[in-house]
């Protein structure tokens, strides 16, 4: 009789935590890219990243029985369990070094031209992606829970343990400083032509 190896989440899920160490590195593998990519949008390099990473897995090996697959595969897919175990877990994370980070001069953020600015519309994703990169750490964390992640200043505010004020105030001023940002590469841009 043949073995069935899994191969959907659910099943390398159920079979990890049943201490199946090849189910485990078959998750892990499937699903690091994407852990990863969302690790780089809250942390300050790659080293973190990785360890954000890892702890999410770690999370998953050990408590993984909370996902409930035959009752959520529908309505909650396995992707979307991890990328909140991974959010959280780089929340954690920020918060336990929140005072490790150095805290860049917001004068020197906003050192930028205040011309109109088309160069959005000329930034791949990538691009974008690295300009939020370049926010302050609490600018950053706001603006990915808020925008991309769908969290509400509510919610921010208690992950975070910061006022809803707070959260408004740093996604507003994450915007203004992207758009200055996009203000001066499309100045570069005009001038270069």
């Amino acid at each position: 009789m043949v073995n069935h190896l899994p191969d959907s989440p659910e099943e390398l899920l159920v079979a990890s935590l049943k201490g199946d160490r090849q189910s485990q590195e078959r998750l892990y593998r499937k699903y690091y890219g994407f852990a990863m990519s969302v690790c780089l949008r809250y942390n300050q390099n790659r080293e973190e990243a990785l360890e954000i990473v890892n702890d999410s897995f770690l999370k998953v090996f050990t408590k993984g029985e909370q996902y409930d697959a035959a009752g959520r595969q529908s309505a909650y897919p396995f992707k979307a369990w991890f990328r909140r175990i991974i959010v959280n877990t780089a929340l954690d994370y920020y918060r336990s070094q929140q005072k490790h980070y150095f805290h860049e001069n917001l004068e020197e953020a906003y050192e930028v031209s205040s011309t109109d600015s088309n160069a959005l519309s000329q930034l791949n994703h990538d691009e974008l992606l690295e300009l939020v990169q370049r926010l302050p750490s609490g600018y950053k964390m706001v603006f990915n829970l808020f925008v991309i992640d769908g969290f509400s200043h509510e919610e921010i505010a208690q992950k975070l343990q910061i006022s809803v004020g707070t959260s408004k105030s740093n996604l507003s001023r994450a915007r203004e400083i992207l758009r200055k940002m996009i203000i001066k590469i499309d100045s570069a841009l005009t001038n270069n032509q």
